[in-house]
């Protein structure tokens, strides 16, 4: 079955409003069919692409429905995406063509083109936003990200009614623009040693703010440097002499009648980064800064009129938002890794290279079992990450539900598991990023492939909203405690109920035949993936146990071990990665999906023994000959998966205008495209460069 139906003129198609989507809908399906005349190439698709399309063995539509949660999603996503490619006012100049300042320029008048678009259509949702601002970003970056992802989002969580009543009009009107102002110069991940100060001063009912340092002025938050007048400040709170922790302050930063910077506040832009040319990231230094009382977000903690604290039910509440956004950074993950795979698998689709026998056509370098272990995991990875991460929302929105009603039971769980996939996420996405780019050889380092931007863009998510192995540590912290309290007799719930099993964690000899795995049955390995996390986390809590044993301080046994508690979270999220994926296959009826579906799950999972098969051998798991039958088994994979890679690439969905990238163009024309775009370069629109005349020439006369 392939991509497009029988005696079609894809030239009709590809530039419908589905045209460069990689599905097509019911609509334009039974169109295109009831025509039922011959292919007219009158727009030519790349012969290899469209072959590939032809010879897949599933409908990639039905699979696209199936990420996107139903037919009906799919139809409204595309609807949404059509009103912004067809519309005028978001076409713009190549941003590989930009200046930085014309960047930011261009950045804001397209994020404020989307406020007003959105409105105009009534669109509200918020996934149906995030429909329509992925499909107008492109290689954009919203300068209005902070104000929306975690400005708006601490006004609710943290916010009295009073104080929601107050700001969230301004907020959503875009009177009071905000970011999020945590990390410092001097501490980032380390919130609890951030140094900026809420002094509460009882004769005013005022806080006093402070960066007393250099190492204390706020640095990074995007939107911060040009762009907002408001930020949510976190300090550290005093009254009545004594320091209590962290606490969010909504700060004014810049009059919001002529947006300059308000007496005592010293904001600016941090200057040119690795990426995110349009984004003004910028660095907040407060100086005697004096706030409203009421200006502290009190849902929780409270100060009173005359400096008494009152604590919160639980000290985590105050980073619900980076619970919130490290929950949004495992679809990111997702997302960037699909994008790429989408790009590479493409590409290798239509490149041709080298010969595997001599005086033989050159090949597609798809064709190669080497392109195809480098490409195929990634592409398993990216779905398994796509749903993990629909489940870590699903989860979040849940856990935050029982939390508005009281219920604060879930959150150290949500607030561990957050934490360990997005460390666990973004580390496998930011090294398989750049798997896809090297795949593409020398083209993938052109910009034009947008390969270098998605790198780029992602590669941060590793270390903003939480280092990621302070990440790992978090997790592993709440892992550790776990598996004491099912020592101590406690019945575990939830994600870590498999510590409640002491009797599966005892090691049996390597050289034993395993009682456990089965190469080839994927709930046998899920179960494998379980012990081997057990078995992690037993010995992570041992060699804690053993550090504390030998006379170290709590803070140094817990440093000495850390190598070993690394390893507990990163098969802790393993585990549960697998378990969601194999999950997801009992959801999934029809049967030419179900089995493409399975294919990537196995080769996700068997991949992931391979490269940690010494874990798995440790624990009993495994026998030595079992690794030889599991590199032959992936090695069958990769041939079962190659008829429909071009198609499960396709099922993600990206139009061209989305994906923004020549090399992974939908239909495979590349290096006419890849000529066109060279054209576009500032630098040839001039046979002879004015550089010529007042360096080059003088040169040449002299010598």
């Amino acid at each position: 079955m392939g991509a497009y139906p029988p005696c079609i003129d894809v030239a009709e198609l590809e530039n419908s409003e589905l045209g460069q989507s990689g599905g097509i809908t019911q609509q334009v399906h039974t169109k295109l069919i009831s025509r039922a005349r011959p292919v007219i190439f009158t727009r030519t698709m790349n012969p290899d692409i469209r072959r590939e399309r032809e010879n897949a063995t599933f409908n990639p539509e039905i699979l696209t429905n199936i990420l996107d949660g139903n037919v009906e999603k799919t139809r409204r996503r595309r609807e949404i995406e059509s009103l912004v490619i067809s519309d005028p006012d978001f076409q713009h100049d190549d941003l590989n063509f930009m200046s930085r300042s014309e960047r930011y320029d261009a950045a804001l008048k397209k994020s404020t083109l989307m406020i007003q678009k959105l409105r105009e259509y009534g669109i509200a949702d918020p996934e149906e936003i995030f429909f329509y601002k992925s499909a107008a970003r492109g290689n954009f970056h919203e300068v209005f990200a902070l104000h929306h992802g975690m400005f708006i989002p601490t006004l609710h969580k943290l916010g009295t009614p009073e104080q929601q009543k107050e700001w969230l009009p301004l907020a959503v009107n875009y009177h009071a623009v905000g970011t999020y102002a945590q990390t410092e110069l001097g501490h980032g991940t380390h919130i609890r040693k951030l140094e900026t100060t809420a002094t509460y001063d009882p004769s005013t009912q005022e806080f006093v703010l402070n960066c007393p340092t250099v190492s204390s002025i706020k640095w990074w938050p995007g939107g911060l440097g040009k762009t907002s007048n408001h930020a949510i400040v976190l300090a550290q709170l005093y009254t009545q002499g004594r320091c209590h922790g962290l606490h969010a302050f909504i700060a004014p930063i810049r009059c919001m009648k002529t947006h300059q910077p308000l007496p005592g506040v010293t904001v600016g832009d941090i200057g040119p980064k690795f990426g995110f040319d349009e984004i003004d990231n910028g660095y907040l230094k407060l100086d005697n800064v004096r706030i409203p009382r009421e200006n502290m977000l009190m849902k929780y903690a409270k100060v009173e009129p005359d400096g008494t604290y009152l604590k919160p039910p639980s000290d985590k509440l105050t980073y619900g938002t980076m619970v919130f956004i490290r929950a949004i950074i495992v679809g990111e993950s997702a997302r960037a890794l699909s994008k790429s795979c989408t790009i590479a698998i493409r590409y290798s689709a239509v490149r041709h290279q080298s010969e595997l026998q001599p005086g033989e056509p050159e090949p597609q370098i798809l064709d190669y079992q080497a392109q195809q272990y480098k490409l195929f995991p990634l592409l398993a990875t990216a779905y398994a990450f796509t749903f993990v991460g629909q489940y870590m929302s699903n989860t979040y929105h849940r856990i935050t539900g029982d939390i508005d009603q009281g219920d604060f039971s879930e959150l150290p769980e949500l607030h561990a598991l957050a934490a360990g996939l997005k460390a666990f996420t973004t580390w496998t996405a930011n090294s398989g990023i750049e798997v896809c780019r090297m795949a593409c050889g020398g083209h993938g380092y052109s910009r034009c492939s947008s390969l270098p931007d998605i790198y780029v863009t992602f590669t941060p998510t590793c270390t903003y909203e939480g280092e990621n192995t302070v990440m790992m540590l978090q997790t592993a912290r709440y892992l550790v405690k776990s598996f004491r309290q099912a020592r101590e007799g406690q019945r575990l719930s939830g994600i870590v109920s498999y510590l409640n099993e002491p009797q599966r964690l005892q090691p049996r000899p390597v050289s034993s035949r395993p009682t456990v795995v089965n190469i080839n049955d994927l709930n046998s390995l899920v179960e494998a993936y379980k012990i081997r996390a057990a078995k992690l986390v037993e010995m992570a809590a041992k060699s804690l146990q053993g550090e504390l044993q030998r006379s170290k301080s709590q803070e140094d046994a817990w440093n000495n071990s850390s190598i070993e508690l690394i390893r507990a979270s990163d098969a802790h999220c393993h585990y549960v990665v697998v378990k969601l994926f194999a999950a997801k296959l009992s959801e999934v009826s029809d049967t030419a999906v179900h089995t493409v579906l399975s294919s990537l799950a196995l080769l996700y999972t068997l991949h992931g023994v391979a490269v940690n098969s010494g874990d798995f051998l440790q624990a009993g798991l495994l026998n030595v000959p079992q690794l030889a039958q599991i590199t032959q088994r992936i090695k069958a994979l990769l041939e079962e998966i190659r008829p429909n890679a071009v198609a499960l690439v396709d099922a993600f969905d990206y139009r061209d205008k989305m994906l923004n990238s020549v090399l992974g163009r939908y239909d495979g024309n590349v290096y006419e495209n890849m000529f066109e775009w060279a054209k576009r370069s500032p630098l040839n629109r001039t046979e002879v460069h004015e550089s010529y005349y007042k360096y080059m020439k003088p040169l040449q006369s002299k010598l």
